[in-house]
């Protein structure tokens, strides 16, 4: 059996999702009292602040992030960066972790032209969903802020 291959994606990571992860690390490192700027976000940051205002209005969406607007208002977490997991922020910019349909448990269609119990296609683009999602799932927003001055090299996963 041959599973038509439909993807959800792209296979790598977005601008949106990459920018997004960028804005939400950046707040992770500031003070949740003080909302900040898109604007100074964006520029600290090489983001275009037309792009990142759509991204944040898809975090505050999602729940991760809160704005107040007006004198003194911007962006803040809307909870400590350790309580906030990168596969909610990839999910809330891009969608499912899984590249196809049929291998996605939140947006899941059938594939038409196969028996999904018998595809070989969709058992391994399971087990490529549930890899990614044993990191992204797995590692916090805090952790990922820590990777900036730590050295990226004490977070590699071994898949």
């Amino acid at each position: 059996m041959f599973c038509r291959v439909f993807f959800l994606g792209p296979a790598v990571l977005t601008n949106k999702g990459k920018y997004g992860l960028k804005a939400m690390v950046h707040l992770a490192g500031t003070d949740r009292a003080k909302p900040e700027l898109v604007a100074d976000i964006a520029r600290l940051n090489n983001i275009p602040k037309k792009f990142l205002d759509a991204i944040m209005g898809a975090l505050r969406n999602a729940g991760l992030v809160q704005s107040k607007k007006g004198k003194g208002g911007g962006f803040v977490l809307s909870r400590s960066p350790a309580d906030i997991m990168v596969g909610q922020i990839i999910r809330a910019l891009d969608g499912p972790l899984a590249p196809i349909r049929c291998a996605s448990q939140i947006y899941y269609q059938p594939c038409p032209d196969c028996n999904e119990r018998e595809c070989e296609v969709r058992s391994m683009m399971c087990e490529v969903r549930d890899a990614i999602a044993r990191v992204l799932d797995n590692r916090t927003l805090a952790e990922l802020r820590a990777m900036r001055s730590a050295g990226q090299d004490a977070f590699i996963y071994h898949i």
